[in-house]
């Protein structure tokens, strides 16, 4: 088993602001993203803080602040499915700055062919932070088990694969009921 880093601890809110580690983030997109996150996480009986454990590439965990969510946050959240994906993409934009140095610059273009979701920056040098360092892929589950996470990555690591030439990849899978993330990276071939 692998050791455990220490506890960090982040804040959805923290999706709606300003924040060094996400320079090229929309702020209304980010806050779209923390209200999903926070019903997810609500429905599936979770309090704050929350703790997320991190599987894959960094194990650890991490401790998630979540404000309080009201009936209207609920309502315009009614639709689970998307509410799962834009609420996987809100802790994913959370965490990967602090797991990688990566940040979100950038949502991929869908139909092109290329399979991912976000292209990642690199936020240690800021001149080339905008040059498309890694592709993200992600993918939410309200509950599941680590079998269908793990049958998630996969699927996911083989829809990337098409662009994994162009940048490395990294696949995200966050899972509400424990609740955890697992992460992986998918090096250029």
């Amino acid at each position: 088993m692998t050791d455990i880093n220490p506890i960090k601890t982040l804040s959805l809110n923290d999706l709606r602001e300003n924040k060094p580690e996400r320079p090229g983030w929309s702020l209304t997109f980010g806050g779209i993203c923390a209200d999903a996150a926070a019903v997810c996480l609500d429905e599936q009986g979770h309090s704050s803080p929350v703790t997320l454990k991190i599987e894959g590439i960094q194990p650890c965990e991490i401790q998630i602040q979540v404000d309080a969510i009201d009936d209207t946050i609920r309502r315009f959240n009614a639709d689970r499915e998307v509410a799962t994906e834009y609420g996987a993409y809100g802790i994913s934009a959370l965490i990967m700055p602090h797991l990688t140095g990566l940040t979100i610059i950038e949502r991929s273009v869908k139909g092109k062919g290329l399979g991912f979701d976000f292209w990642l920056g690199s936020l240690e040098d800021p001149d080339t932070l905008f040059q498309r360092k890694a592709r993200l892929e992600v993918s939410g589950i309200r509950q599941g088990s680590d079998s269908l996470i793990q049958a998630r990555v996969n699927m996911k690591l083989e829809q990337i694969r098409p662009s994994d030439d162009v940048a490395p990849g990294y696949v995200s899978v966050v899972e509400f009921g424990s609740p955890k993330a697992r992460i992986v990276k998918k090096c250029r071939q």
